[in-house]
């Protein structure tokens, strides 16, 4: 777990709340992202404005490949800390992503595209376009589409463990695919109600709806004391905290 904050991240610019006044690095939250490592694979989800912080507490010096949830700038702003894996590795870094999300991040992003050299460097990448199952070398991931208020954006899949940030809604076709898991995360905003991010109580719902073994909440702001939400939810439901390990065993079979 790279990050399990929220767009503005915990403690927020200018507040002096409990939670953002907190000395306990358990409500600290960085923007929302996690690394997956499957067979020898570092695949990231997101590359957050706080990436490079986010690499170096967790001593990450590769990532094989990005898969993205979306392009709102807290999942994406993050792109051109790409490239010092770039130097590292010396090859391109394929980005998977739905054709739309593709065609914003190589208009927004048109300088690592442009073959024009540029000063200092700047991301190699490859772009993927999905739209099914697919593999990353051995790795299998199946898409999972949700919504994001009235944006379609994409969950992810893998074995027996799926990630649904900044979701609030599954379509009826979705929750087959999520049968069977052993671990899920998935966003819970806030308390109350938004009309884009599933509230805690709806959360909830869809975790005991959903079934899976352990269900882990990502993407919370600052109305989240962690202690203070671990031991009120119902079992099997925990907050994640930034630098959580989560392992999930037979990762390729379901």
């Amino acid at each position: 777990m790279l990050g399990c904050g929220t767009s503005s991240g915990v403690p927020m610019v200018g507040c002096n709340c409990p939670i953002c006044a907190s000395s306990d690095p358990k409500n600290s939250r960085t923007r929302a992202s996690i690394l997956i490592r499957a067979d020898r694979l570092n695949i990231l989800i997101d590359t957050t404005a706080d990436l490079r912080q986010q690499v170096l507490r967790e001593n990450i010096s590769r990532i094989d490949a990005v898969m993205y949830t979306h392009t709102h700038a807290d999942h994406l702003h993050g792109i051109d800390d790409l490239r010092s894996f770039n130097f590292l590795q010396r090859k391109k870094i394929p980005i998977y992503a739905f054709k739309k999300d593709l065609k914003h991040i190589a208009k927004n992003f048109g300088y690592i595209f442009d073959p024009t050299p540029w000063g200092g460097g700047k991301p190699s990448l490859e772009l993927v376009e999905i739209d099914k199952k697919f593999e990353i070398k051995s790795v299998k991931i199946v898409p999972l589409p949700i919504y994001h208020g009235s944006l379609a954006i994409t969950g992810f899949r893998t074995g027996k463990f799926a990630y649904l940030t900044d979701c609030s809604k599954i379509p009826s076709s979705t929750y087959p695919l999520l049968k069977g898991l052993d671990v899920l995360i998935v966003g819970a905003l806030r308390h109350k109600k938004h009309s884009t991010h599933f509230s805690l109580a709806e959360v909830i719902t869809q975790a005991k709806k959903i079934g899976a073994k352990k269900t882990y909440l990502t993407h919370m702001t600052h109305w989240f004391d962690y202690w203070g939400l671990k031991y009120s939810l119902p079992k099997g439901i925990e907050p994640a905290y930034d630098g959580l390990v989560i392992e999930v065993s037979d990762a390729q079979k379901f």
